[in-house]
């Protein structure tokens, strides 16, 4: 079967032809339908040697749905044919947070030498994909396999993120997204329906904030010298309540801490590298808490799943043939994907 795999640290990835798996014990064997890409994907490619526990070669992809095409001799639940989503992050799964669907805060992470599918463990970028326990899979139904793969982690990883901040996203509330990406303009659609927030979007492209104005975002600004101001302006000058920032840089943190009010959230879920100084006193907002949201939980797959299946988040997505991979990954790295990049498998 077709693949794409990192075959070792500072190489590009690669198609290349590997033996079909055969799922033994538990395991389930998915007919991949599509895979999606993602900036991770990145961060793994770009990784220096030891940066990560991963050992190359491997197959990447952990945005992922298909079908059920074989079952190990001890799997039990799903039938061959039927539609799934992978969870991607597989962790110990003997743990009380794996027992309790929280593979992404698995107490044992630090030594696996894997975080999950495509992260160091072969994953979705392929014809077919190998999953350990049927525990991973989430049920689509009809649900387009393009829209039911990003939903796996630009899906999830937003809606977790909101879930940490809704206590503080009532009545009268405003929200910041700060980066109408992959992720952003499906924050966007999952605080409008979740929340009853107005929603504030930031990017420095048009076509972003055009793409979160579609999404459902009320107010949409590039991000530039005067943003604070101007974000202040439309909240009544008291600041917002929330920020989610999908970028993490320094530009855009700054922009988080001086748009927040007191008592203010900030989810950082972006990797650009941006970095707070904590320390009181200091210039954060007096009651300022931040969280630093790791992709969902399994149960939080399945409400996802079911908002797209209800008609309630459309993912704008990009489809290209597996074999385009390669020529997608330098196309994601120049900031040249609109929404997200998913690969027909």
């Amino acid at each position: 079967m077709k693949a794409v795999r990192l075959t070792a640290w500072g190489r590009e990835p690669t198609l290349a032809e590997v033996e079909r798996p055969v799922p033994r014990e538990a395991e389930v064997l998915v007919r991949v339908e599509a895979s999606g890409l993602c900036h991770s994907d990145l961060h793994v490619v770009d990784a220096a040697p030891g940066a990560l526990p991963y050992r190359p070669p491997f197959t990447l992809g952990h945005e992922v749905a298909g079908h059920v095409a074989a079952l190990g001799p001890d799997a039990t639940g799903p039938t061959v044919g039927e539609r799934v989503a992978l969870y991607g992050p597989w962790g110990c799964g003997v743990c009380a947070r794996c027992a309790s669907g929280q593979d992404n805060y698995c107490d044992r992470r630090g030594g696996l030498g894997w975080h999950g599918a495509g992260l160091g463990r072969d994953g979705g970028m392929a014809e077919y994909v190998l999953v350990p326990s049927v525990r991973h899979l989430v049920p689509i139904g009809d649900l387009a396999a393009r829209q039911a793969a990003p939903l796996t982690d630009a899906g999830l990883t937003s809606y977790h993120a909101i879930a940490g901040l809704r206590h503080a996203l009532g009545e009268g509330t405003n929200a910041a997204v700060i980066g109408i990406g992959g992720l952003g303009h499906l924050a966007v659609q999952i605080l409008r329906a979740t929340t009853p927030s107005r929603v504030l979007a930031v990017d420095i492209r048009e076509e972003a904030l055009a793409l979160g104005h579609r999404s459902g975002a009320h107010v949409g600004t590039l991000l530039r010298a005067d943003t604070a101001r101007t974000l202040k302006a439309r909240t009544g000058g008291a600041g917002v309540d929330a920020v989610l920032d999908f970028v993490g840089n320094r530009a855009t943190l700054e922009l988080a801490v001086d748009i927040l009010r007191p008592g203010g959230e900030l989810a950082l879920v972006g990797s650009g590298g941006g970095q707070l100084t904590v320390r009181k006193p200091g210039f954060l907002p007096p009651g300022f808490r931040l969280s630093l949201p790791f992709w969902g939980t399994r149960p939080e797959l399945t409400e996802v799943i079911a908002l797209a299946r209800s008609g309630t988040l459309d993912v704008a997505t990009e489809e290209h043939p597996l074999s385009a991979a390669p020529e997608i990954f330098g196309r994601l790295r120049a900031g040249r994907v609109h929404g997200r990049a998913v690969l027909d498998c």
